[in-house]
């Protein structure tokens, strides 16, 4: 009996693989997809609406000055967007690419609501923590840098994900983006795609 469980202990061993992650490079792709999901909520906003806005400045009769801006550029409506975004990353999977064994995450669900169909094109890591480490880092990256998310927005710079995730937080500083954004990460193109329509 010690015998058959301990070559079935041996076969199990090589059947699973074992998966080290380098926990940088898993912020870096959580930040990017945190982007992703921040960006993908702000495309679906209309520009047209527009919002009234109000500061501590007073006209001479004593009434507040109120402007309207568009509501993409609300700091408030940015921020209750900020809230809830982390929890899109229970939809998201740690994986490895087939081809070349690099660490990737990705959505399981397109925003059409079917599977991803990169699917067949990953190894999916399997962990003790279900992947609650996603939710985490992006709720650590949120409120580390709710502010400068918020100002990205306000301002409409360009190219936001990136302005974030390496200039502002360098999380990313070590990992360019070409090596995460290729085609079996890119969740971008999902997410355009639907926009476009």
């Amino acid at each position: 009996m010690k015998v058959f469980l301990l070559v079935t202990l041996f076969f199990i061993q090589d059947f699973v693989e074992s998966t080290e992650i380098d926990l940088k490079h898993l912020k870096c792709l959580v930040c990017r997809a945190t982007m992703n999901e921040v960006e993908a909520k702000v495309s679906k906003i209309n520009p047209k609406i527009l919002v009234e806005v109000g500061n501590y400045k007073m006209d001479a009769q004593g009434n507040q000055i109120y402007k309207k801006i568009p509501l993409i550029k609300s700091e408030v409506h940015i921020s209750d967007m900020l809230d809830d975004i982390c929890q899109k990353m229970n939809d998201y999977v740690r994986a490895t690419k087939k081809y070349n064994k690099k660490l990737t995450i990705f959505n399981l669900m397109t925003p059409e609501g079917t599977m991803n169909p990169q699917m067949s094109k990953v190894d999916i890591i399997h962990d003790g923590d279900l992947n609650k480490s996603l939710e985490y880092n992006c709720n650590t990256i949120i409120e580390e840098f709710e502010d400068d998310i918020i100002k990205l927005y306000v301002n409409d710079l360009e190219n936001r994900k990136e302005k974030l995730c390496t200039e502002i937080s360098n999380i990313c500083e070590n990992y360019p983006e070409d090596d995460d954004n290729d085609d079996d990460n890119n969740i971008d193109s999902l997410f355009k795609n639907k926009s476009e329509l």
